[in-house]
């Protein structure tokens, strides 16, 4: 089961697919999402879209949003309920569509009818080398292009016993904020998902969650002012 407290909730992930929620005071929407990351046969995708279809009503006030892999991009938006919002793991930090092989850009991704990316997921950022710079750019492109971006950070479990954990936030946070075009916080989704919550069957605790979230709530008042009102924090991991 999961818990929602004030901006965040907690997450359980199981091979690949996850549970997120992000809600807060103010008026924020409530998010929930899944990650499936590079999960999903075409009939374990198919028993996934049955089961969110089956689900009874969505809150009015509920975001539901899930990101299968490319290749199953299609066929789940085809078939899954309207409420249900599919997202793309990852969009290329180039706008317009051209020889970038291997990648989406934003004007293809909405294109397609898609509104959703996550951007900055740790293992991304192990994995393909991307810098906070270089998520900071993709995010700036993705918004300016009119999507709505989930983006990732969260620290390692060395950090967070160091007492580095809003360190390594903050590092991760700047080019997201600064990257946020006039108008578009609305659209931002901060993810926060320490590293050593994610597919290793440790979790952190509820309290553990929300004091990073309050202090990531304080350090977006202190960085781009009452806008950060705008902006929604959710909680990632297993």
């Amino acid at each position: 089961p999961t818990k929602r407290e004030l901006d965040g909730a907690g997450d359980s992930e199981r091979g690949g697919k996850s549970r997120r929620r992000a809600a807060g005071s103010m008026g924020r929407r409530i998010l929930v999402g899944g990650n499936w990351k590079c999960n999903g046969t075409v009939a374990q995708v198919k028993t996934l879209v049955d089961m969110l279809n089956g689900v009874e009503d969505i809150p009015g006030n509920v975001d539901v949003v899930v990101a299968p892999p490319a290749l199953h991009i299609g066929s789940v938006l085809a078939a899954v309920r309207k409420d249900v919002k599919v997202a793309v793991q990852n969009s290329w930090s180039e706008p317009k569509q051209g020889a970038w092989t291997g990648e989406l850009t934003p004007d293809m991704i909405l294109d397609f009818g898609l509104e959703w990316v996550i951007l900055g997921h740790s293992e991304r950022r192990a994995y393909c080398a991307e810098s906070p710079e270089i998520v900071g750019k993709k995010v700036r492109v993705a918004l300016e292009a009119g999507l709505n971006v989930i983006a990732c950070i969260g620290e390692q479990l060395s950090d967070r016993d160091a007492g580095k954990t809003m360190d390594v936030c903050k590092e991760q946070l700047d080019p997201i904020l600064s990257a946020v075009p006039e108008g578009a916080i609305d659209r931002l989704v901060i993810a926060y998902e320490p590293v050593w919550a994610i597919g290793t069957g440790v979790t952190a605790s509820p309290e553990q969650a929300q004091e990073t979230h309050r202090e990531i709530r304080s350090y977006l008042q202190e960085t781009i002012g009452s806008d950060a009102d705008g902006g929604r924090i959710m909680y990632g991991g297993s």
